[in-house]
């Protein structure tokens, strides 16, 4: 599971970098966490993740400052996290992570994209039930002992962990990710970025041409303002 994750999450990372489209997802995040939990990251454990995986994208502090100051404001606009679920061409299952402010447009435009690459939008649960979603945390390697730090965190929920180009990338149930996050905390380990990641039971493979097919869709998804992640169940 950690190798596939570090292929999908490199590929996705490169993608945001040319969209120049993190920073504009990073700061609707903070403006959600804030409007839900107050500005304090101190008291809003949402909000500081979301603070650490905004500087682990090198985002400036006086624009998380800007963002969590405008969330404050009771004019800003309200966001709503909506997963959408369908299936691309060659019956690839797709899941759809979005953050609007306009759901008719987000749906729209989502049926659209599908629609277009011969695929169908399908209803909540379609396809999920396929897939299981994970809390992932990455942070540095640094001086840390993988098997010791394994055996300690096996008592909050540890599902995996994997070492990939000097960072640890730490796997644990969507239920746990609260309790993982405080147990890195208080071993004083700085994360660079903590999300959820759906990851499917099975995978399909897929021809060179299929599969340039289904990058043309998760590339239109992914270039709607709207759209945060795309996940698959291609191998």
């Amino acid at each position: 599971m950690g190798r596939a994750f570090e292929f999908r999450k490199e590929r996705k990372f490169k993608r945001w970098s040319q969209m120049s489209k993190v920073f504009t997802r990073l700061g609707k995040e903070i403006v959600m966490a804030v409007k839900s939990g107050g500005p304090d990251p101190a008291n809003n454990s949402k909000l500081r993740t979301v603070i650490q995986n905004a500087k682990g994208a090198s985002m400036p502090k006086d624009r998380i400052e800007a963002a969590i100051k405008r969330a404050s404001n009771k004019d800003e606009k309200d966001y709503e996290e909506l997963v959408y679920e369908g299936y691309g061409p060659y019956g690839v299952a797709v899941i759809i992570e979005t953050s609007t402010d306009n759901t008719n447009r987000t749906v729209a435009n989502i049926r659209s994209y599908f629609t277009k690459s011969g695929g169908s939008l399908g209803t909540s649960g379609s396809v999920s039930f396929m897939f299981d979603k994970k809390a992932v945390f990455r942070f540095a390697h640094g001086n840390l002992d993988m098997e010791e730090l394994e055996l300690e965190l096996i008592d909050y929920g540890l599902d995996e962990i994997a070492e990939n180009e000097g960072e640890i990338f730490v796997y644990t149930s969507f239920e746990d990710f609260g309790k993982m996050q405080k147990a890195l905390e208080d071993r004083h380990i700085e994360i660079i970025n903590a999300d959820f990641q759906w990851f499917p039971a099975t995978t399909v493979d897929l021809t060179e041409e299929q599969e340039e097919d289904i990058n043309k869709l998760i590339e239109r998804l992914e270039e709607d303002d709207d759209v945060n992640q795309v996940f698959t169940n291609v191998a």
